[in-house]
Order: structure tokens, then sequence, then C-alpha cells
């Protein structure tokens, strides 16, 4: 062998004998694409500038920059798990594994790469902007906003790039994702009265001081890119095929509108190559303190506790996250109301489903896989009614903590909120259970016309499958948020959910 090619040549010896270049129409098609994706995002981008106030109340201030410090670690921690360097799956066949610079080979990635860092930042920016207001000069602030969240974004994308080359990146970017989480904490109990002054003082900052800080994070920015760019031929084959088919089952599962493959995918990439210690059965639980019918359902359920305890990481973030609906309503509303905020009610809802639906793993293998369930010796039922008490325990506890929470944060009128909680766990249960043991998406359902364009049915009616019954069963809470908190009330929706509840494990809930 004389000597490698360039990558630019094998593109195109690749395209010489595969399908035609890129013509006039098809350069045509791009730039009217490109032109329409301007043309509709614009009005969102001047809505979002026009909404930007003047004056921001310190407290709100506080808890918008926590949620989105949050947010920006839930970004990096995402980039960490996707690769973030990854290429279609032709390049990782045979362009990675030959001779090829492997720089020129991720070239392309890593111009997308910073165009998603760009994108990502320029909103970073615009919700900084959002939370600590432009008292004067909105201009000169909104530049420096925007130069602060690019700049941030491309240096974590760069931090991500180079975690991908060594093991020692890689743990500082999981030290740095851990500080800007523990500062999003502190931002957090800063929301609630101390270190007002503090927010006050940054919120008030003069423009040249903000734009100088802006311009300050550039630096370390550029040189976090400059050296990224570097590493990318130092980037091991392995790393980049693993990445690559995590990318491309992610694709696959967003093509096929199936999201329910995206959590086997990071379930299975989490699992892969663990090596489990075996624990026995609780001592009483295995002494006769359980009914002889009863050990035998609880003991094929029983591996969804464990799993849940070998991760601690997962249970910390739950118990973290119960702080999120104070956080919203602090940063949406400076007094509340006769009931709870929206905002900070739909942040309840949706994050207790959630984390009831995060220990329903065994449930969805005994629906994807009916015969697997059979061999296991157990009534179908039995076994739904064992698998329904962790998620029943982790809805209604961070229900329950979710609403002390707002409680004691002043966001909610006097009342035994957290009772709440314990009433609506049945109805939590039930509505991930059936989140766990839906259907693929039907994309044969018919596409209806709506004033906002076509609205397919099939997909719609997938996201709804599991959310139904917990709206039936929580129905009773839908009020008292609206309202208040009633004895009453109380007593229908403890009724109601253990009715739900009972309803989906008797009426054919195991065959659905």
């Amino acid at each position: 062998m004389t000597g490698v090619a360039s990558v630019t040549a094998v593109r195109a010896y690749v395209r010489a004998r595969g399908r035609s270049g890129r013509t006039w129409s098809d350069r045509y098609t791009g730039l009217i694409g490109l032109t329409l994706a301007v043309l509709i995002t614009a009005p969102a981008v001047g809505t979002a500038l026009s909404a930007v106030p003047r004056e921001v109340d310190t407290s709100r201030a506080c808890a918008g920059v926590a949620l989105l410090a949050l947010l920006l670690a839930g970004a990096l921690s995402a980039a960490r798990a996707s690769g973030p360097v990854a290429v279609p799956a032709a390049d990782a066949a045979w362009l990675v594994l030959s001779p090829l610079p492997r720089r020129g080979v991720l070239g392309r990635t890593a111009l997308i790469l910073v165009g998603v860092s760009v994108v990502a930042g320029a909103a970073l920016g615009v919700g900084l902007l959002t939370v600590l207001g432009s008292r004067d000069q909105a201009v000169l602030r909104l530049l420096a906003a925007l130069v602060l969240g690019v700049a941030t974004m491309a240096g974590g994308m760069s931090a991500a790039v180079l975690a991908q080359t060594s093991e020692r990146w890689d743990a500082w970017l999981t030290g740095g994702i851990s500080v800007i989480v523990v500062s999003a904490g502190i931002a957090a109990i800063m929301s609630f009265g101390p270190g007002s002054h503090l927010a006050a003082s940054v919120s008030s900052a003069p423009p040249s001081a903000v734009l100088a800080a802006a311009t300050a994070s550039v630096m370390p920015a550029a040189g976090l890119t400059v050296r990224a760019w570097t590493a990318l031929g130092r980037i091991p084959a392995r790393t980049v095929l693993d990445a690559s088919t995590r990318t491309g089952h992610a694709a696959a599962a967003a093509v096929m509108m199936d999201p329910g493959a995206l959590t086997w995918i990071v379930e299975d990439a989490h699992w892969r190559g663990r090596s489990l210690r075996s624990r026995p059965w609780p001592s009483g639980l295995a002494r006769g303190l359980v009914p002889a019918r009863a050990r035998g359902p609880l003991a094929v359920s029983w591996q969804e506790w464990r799993r849940l305890a070998r991760r601690p990481v997962r249970v910390a973030l739950l118990v973290s996250s119960t702080l999120l609906p104070a956080l919203a309503a602090r940063a949406t509303t400076d007094v509340a109301g006769n009931g709870v905020p929206a905002v900070a009610a739909v942040v309840l809802g949706v994050g207790a489903l959630a984390v009831a639906a995060s220990a329903t793993t065994g449930a969805r293998r005994d629906g994807e896989d009916p015969a697997l369930a059979r061999l296991l010796g157990v009534g179908p039922r039995a076994l739904l009614a064992a698998r329904a008490v962790l998620p029943a325990l982790l809805g209604g506890g961070w229900l329950v903590a979710a609403l002390t929470v707002l409680g004691t944060a002043g966001a909610l009128p006097a009342g035994p909120w957290w009772l709440l909680g314990v009433a609506c766990a049945p109805a939590l249960a039930a509505g991930a259970l059936r989140m766990a043991r839906r259907r693929p998406v039907d994309h044969a359902m018919p596409v209806l016309n709506t004033p906002v364009g076509a609205l397919p049915t099939g997909p719609v009616l997938w996201a709804l499958t599991g959310v139904d019954v917990a709206v039936l069963g929580c129905a009773p809470t839908l009020t008292t948020l609206i309202g208040g908190v009633s004895a009453g009330l109380l007593a229908a929706q403890a009724v109601s959910g253990a009715a739900v509840l009972a309803a989906y494990l008797g009426l054919g809930g195991h065959r659905y």
C-alpha cells in the first residue's frame, strides 16, 4: 500500500459509483426547507424576546436559574450518554475502521455538534435573560446572554467529546455535571429566602460588567473546542462504534415513532457488561410472614425492588426531583392563589406518573413476552397486583414529598395536602402499569385534519394510554388542585384511586 486516500476522495468515489450527486433540485429543496424553518421559528423567537420582563423578583430569578441549571445538567448527561460523536451505519461499518484519518471521517459529525451547540446555547441564553430580566440596554444584555449560553453549551459539548477519548475526561465531565446539579440546589435554596440580595445584585449588574463576564467565558470554551477538535483523531474506534449503534437505534425508534424502544435502549445499555451478585430472599418474607399463595407473585416482583436498589443514583434523582414543582411554582408566580399554580400542577401530575412508571420494567416484559410470563407459574392477576406495589409506593411517596415541599414553600393554602399523595397512589400505579403494557404505536389508524394541521391518531392514543386511567383515578384531586383540599374530596380520592386499581386488576388488566 503506497498511500492512503483522503476522506473527500473516498466519498467522491462512493458517490460516483452509487446514486448521482446532489442536483440543483436537491439544493433548491434544501434552501426552501431552511427558509421555511426560519419563517416558522422567527415568530416564536420574537414572542420569546418580547416576553422578557424588565423587572424580576429575586426569588423567581433564583428558581429560574435553578431550573436552567438542571436543564443544562440534563443536556450534558444526554450528550455523554449518547456519545456524542457518532456516524451513520455505513461509515461505522468501514470508514471508521479503515486507515483513513479519523478526524476527517468524524468531521461532519463535529460540524453537526457545533450547530446543535449554537442552537441550544442560544435557547439557554434567551432563557437566562428571561429569568434575570433586562432592566436597561436590552440589546447588550441579550448579546451577553447569547454569548454566555453559546459558550457554555459549546464548552460542555466539547467536554463530552473529550470524554470519549479518555476516562479522565469522562470523570471530569461527571464532576462538572455534579457541580452544576449542586449549584442548582443552592439556587433553589436561595429562592426560598436566603441569598436574595446576591440574586438582586446579579440581575441589576451594569450591562458592561455582564458583557465582560460573557466575553471571559468565551476563552475557556474556545480552548475546549480546539482541544476537542484535536482529539477527534484519537477517539477509539470501539467508542465511536458503540455511540453509532446507540444513535442508530434511537434514530430508528424516532423514525418509526416507537418511543418505547428508546427506554429499552437506555436500560439495556446500562446493564450490559455488568456483573451482579445474587442476594437472598428477605428473611421476614421467607419465614412465613406472608401467606403462602402470595409468596410466588412477590418472589417474581421482587426483582423490580432489587433493580431499584442497584441504581442508587436513580433513587437520588427521584428524591431530588420532588423540589421541581416548588421551583416551577416559584419561577412562574409570586403569590399562591386558592389552589396549586397551573405549572406546578402539571409538574406534579407528570412527575408522579413518571416516577411510578420507572418501576414497571417487569410488567412491561410480561406484556411483551406472554409465553415467559406463563412459565413463571403464578396467576396473571396476582402477579400484576404484586407488581403494582412498588409503583404505588414510589408514585404516592413522591407526590407526598412534592406536596409537602410546596406547602413549606408557601405555594399552597393551609391544609393536609400531603394526604392526596397517599390517596392517589393506587391510581398512579394503575396508570403506570397500563403505560408499561401498552402495545406499540399503530400507524394504520386514521389521520385527523385539525386547524393546526394533520394529527395522527395512532401516536396520540399511544401517548394517552395509561394517562387516561391515572386521570380518571385522580379526578377528585384535579378538583382539589383548583379549589382547595377538604375531607370530602380526600375521601372521594381514596375511594376513586382504590376503585380504579381494583377495576384495572380485576377487569382484564392482565391482558392489556
